[in-house]
């Protein structure tokens, strides 16, 4: 990986390679762990809303009346082309089917 024998040559293009392929690897990997832990701080989010109403039926409600149709994508997301299972990774939003859900399979 040194371009040459001497000790003092430096780092080799292998070096430089490897650096920015793992640079970009770890980002992504990054990314998703952070958008895994902000789409866990929107459940809790919900779920504190619903306590400090008292009820879940309204926290529900607020979250149906998100105005898209479940399922649709803005136009500026679609533009992106992020859709599917791999979408999902990196969304710092959970869908708002999903947390309907949580909301009311969660205990009161």
């Amino acid at each position: 990986m040194r371009k040459g024998d001497s000790e003092n040559s430096g780092p080799g293009i292998g070096y430089y390679v490897t650096t920015i392929v793992m640079d970009i690897l770890l980002g992504f990997v990054a990314a998703m762990i952070v958008a895994w832990f902000s789409r866990q701080r929107e459940f809790r989010a919900d779920a504190g809303a619903a306590q400090l109403m008292g009820r879940k039926q309204p926290m529900v409600n607020a979250l149906a009346l998100g105005g898209m149709v479940p399922g649709e994508l803005p136009k500026s997301m679609q533009a992106m082309g992020i859709t599917g299972n791999i979408g999902k990774l990196f969304s710092s939003h959970p869908p708002i089917e999903e947390r309907i859900a949580a909301l009311q399979s969660a205990q009161p």
